[in-house]
């Protein structure tokens, strides 16, 4: 049994208490975070209870959110319901010596993908020229900056202008700003302006990214690598395998697989996973 559950055994019946909640999520430091919960419907009326077992978890939590809906919209953000704690819920989020200052209501941010970011950064090279589809907070960017301290510049596109500020707030507090180039709109828009100018295309958006393959593959300089982002039912990546051949064949490219990756868990039956290929 979790250590969340085990706090709320004392006011949880046995089939409650299997329906509880294992885990939640923290975003912020060590002076104040937010945690995200998901609550089921049936634990409606629980749902103070369980935000006070998060909060005596873990002392540096001053807000628990309540997942209300999946990420939906242009803007892939979710609705969210304070159940616990401030109303304001900015914060500035640390991870692998950087800071990234978001606000979880406003923006898509996942605090559980640091260790991918940091994969990620660790892969890029001296002088490289990086585009980032549908940038978010700018966080995959911040990451490549504060690591390879020799990239050229990292173009992060994206479509949500709250979330385009928080790319050059969070650039100007990592003192990245001279490496970033933020850009607000549609990647398929904006993405033109760069195509046969990148070494690296990154596409963290695992929905929609087979969409703009064809753009991130034209963005490069005649070769280069591709960080594509899907989802996968179980260990199956044929479907992933077959939209990059596809797309490479219809543009005449040769390419290579690199490496597959599983980067998180989507639902009970979907994986996000991260392919990285070369176009030779």
């Amino acid at each position: 049994m979790t250590k969340l559950k085990e706090l709320l055994k004392k006011d949880l019946t046995e089939q409650e208490l299997e329906k509880a909640p294992n885990s939640f999520e923290i975003i912020g430091n060590k002076e104040k975070s937010v945690a995200i919960v998901e609550i089921p419907e049936e634990l409606e009326s629980k749902k103070e209870l369980i935000a006070k077992a998060v909060i005596q978890m873990d002392k540096n939590v001053k807000t628990v959110l309540k997942k209300v809906s999946e990420r939906k919209g242009e803007f892939r953000t979710r609705e969210f319901e304070i159940i616990a704690g401030q109303e304001d819920t900015e914060i500035i989020h640390r991870e692998y010596g950087y800071l990234l200052k978001v606000d979880p209501q406003i923006v898509y941010f996942s605090a559980k993908e640091g260790s991918e970011r940091e994969r990620i950064a660790k892969q890029v090279k001296e002088n490289e020229t990086v585009m980032l589809m549908f940038a978010g907070i700018g966080a995959v960017a911040v990451a490549i900056a504060k690591k390879q301290l020799s990239v050229q510049k990292i173009i992060a596109i994206e479509i949500n202008p709250q979330a385009l500020e928080y790319i050059e707030e969070n650039a100007r507090i990592n003192r990245v700003a001279d490496k970033i180039i933020a850009v607000e709109g549609d990647v398929r828009k904006e993405a033109p302006r760069f195509y046969n100018k990148c070494d690296r295309v990154i596409m963290p958006l695992p929905l929609e990214a087979s969409e703009f393959l064809e753009e991130a593959v034209k963005c490069l300089q005649n070769k280069g690598v591709i960080h594509f982002y899907t989802l996968i039912d179980k260990d199956d990546f044929s479907a992933a395998d077959k939209i990059i051949k596809e797309v490479c064949d219809k543009m005449n490219k040769k390419y290579r697989i690199l490496n597959k990756q599983k980067v998180a868990e989507y639902s009970p039956k979907q994986w996000k996973v991260r392919i990285d290929f070369e176009i030779l």
